[in-house]
């Protein structure tokens, strides 16, 4: 009987793997290898399965045969179970038992709310290094009895859990290298700087999309409770003072930052939200995801000088003080005016003489069509001449033969002649003189 529209069927895990990896699904001649079961598999005639499974979204809510898990998946060290209906933690653990070698998991997307895990149920994630537990909104105390129980966990993925606190668990994790815990509620540091405490060896933190308001912690502390933390994102924070920027100088292995869509640097410029961001951070090596050069580095040094010293009312911080000694202090940037060049120049067509302003940086064919019009020259051509009048009892008029030359070539200034000229043809050739 099938099942009605509105309601899933719940499969196991078992079922799903059989049906997905079944000779039928996987005919010879398609690019498919049938290889032989796994050694000691009572299973037989059946594709060999790879060793990283990807089973999301299939309506999983229970394990199946732990004895048939355990002959298709001895060989399976990545599992991905994403947006399935698993909602007993028993139903896991009995998944996870029978996958020896399993490395990765990923949970995401599974009802656990108010689903707890049992100690002893626990001990079947000694192996694990990877585990993703996005929008599942497990508990603290899930997510600690999973950590004490995995001793080769290196990153843990918390995304998406509702979490505005943190709880402590009185068993810290060394083994944790990467937590992110992007898109909670977390505002107060003192539920951030737990962490350092209950994952001595973080190095890598992601707190995007929360609105942590501050790094509230003193230099020692700091250095006590990230000090191996090499990497930080607080992409869209709210933090929105120049202090919490410094204070990030104090994890003493810092070397990339994320400080993108925060409410300190909303006023600025794009350009002068990076320099004055990197002024402050002196040893981080990768900003906002892009490698720090050395040029970059001093550009942005000398531009937080000249900032603070253009806004005097602004009191400076101490790194100021700091770039001051390295770079003493700093004359104003000249002001160059990038306006085109103008020059005046009298043009001369017959007897009639015209003052015109002209672009040095337009061409000598710019000037002629400019000519042309102006004077109401003749459509059948004219030569033009540069008359210097400093120098014309010297060198003579200059013909302006080349159209795609700049006029600025020839240091044309206010005061300075242009001879107009017809065009004739010269009786031996029907070419143009």
């Amino acid at each position: 009987m099938e099942s009605s529209s509105d309601e899933e069927e719940v499969r196991t895990f078992i079922q799903v793997l059989s049906e997905k990896y079944s000779p039928e699904n996987f005919p010879y001649g398609q690019g498919v290898v049938v290889m032989p079961s796994p050694p000691g598999s009572p299973v037989k005639d059946r594709l060999f399965l790879p060793n990283i499974l990807v089973l999301s979204d299939s309506g999983i809510g229970k394990a199946g045969d732990r004895s048939d898990i355990a002959a298709f998946c001895a060989h399976v060290v990545e599992l991905d179970l994403s947006h399935n209906q698993l909602n007993d933690w028993a139903e896991i653990c009995d998944i996870v038992s029978s996958i020896p070698n399993l490395d990765f998991l990923n949970l995401s997307m599974n009802p656990l709310s108010g689903i707890e895990l049992e100690p002893s149920m626990a001990e079947v994630f000694p192996r694990v290094r990877q585990l993703v537990l996005i929008n599942t909104h497990v508990s603290w105390e899930t997510v600690h009895k999973l950590t004490q129980n995995a001793p080769e966990l290196e990153e843990l993925f918390l995304c998406l859990n509702g979490f505005n606190t943190v709880s402590e668990s009185q068993t810290s994790c060394p083994s944790l290298r990467l937590l992110q815990i992007t898109d909670n509620q977390l505002e107060a540091w003192a539920e951030v700087r737990k962490f350092g405490q209950m994952y001595p060896s973080l190095r890598t933190l992601v707190l995007a999309n929360n609105s942590m308001d501050s790094v509230g912690d003193s230099h020692d502390a700091l250095q006590q409770l990230f000090p191996n933390l090499r990497s930080i994102n607080l992409n869209n924070s709210g933090l929105s003072r120049w202090e919490d920027i410094e204070r990030l100088n104090f994890f003493p292995k810092l070397e990339e930052v994320k400080a993108k869509g925060i409410p300190l640097l909303q006023s600025y410029t794009t350009h002068d939200r990076r320099s004055l961001l990197l002024a402050q951070l002196p040893s981080v090596k990768r900003l906002n995801g892009s490698l720090v050069t050395s040029g970059e580095r001093e550009d942005a040094e000398r531009l937080f000088i000249r900032y603070y010293q253009d806004n005097p009312q602004q009191q400076p911080p101490e790194r100021y003080h700091v770039l001051v000694s390295k770079y003493g202090e700093l004359a104003p940037l000249a002001e160059v005016d990038l306006s085109p060049r103008r020059t005046t120049v009298d043009v001369r067509w017959g007897d009639r003489v015209e003052a015109v302003a002209l672009r040095l940086e337009q061409t000598v064919g710019d000037l002629k069509k400019h000519l042309r019009v102006l004077l109401q020259l003749p459509a059948n051509g004219v030569r033009l001449f540069y008359i210097n009048r400093e120098m014309s009892s010297v060198v003579g008029p200059e013909e302006l033969r080349c159209g795609s030359r700049a006029l600025h070539s020839y240091s044309i200034r206010d005061g300075d002649e242009i001879l107009v000229v017809p065009k004739v043809k010269s009786r031996c050739s029907s070419s143009n003189v």
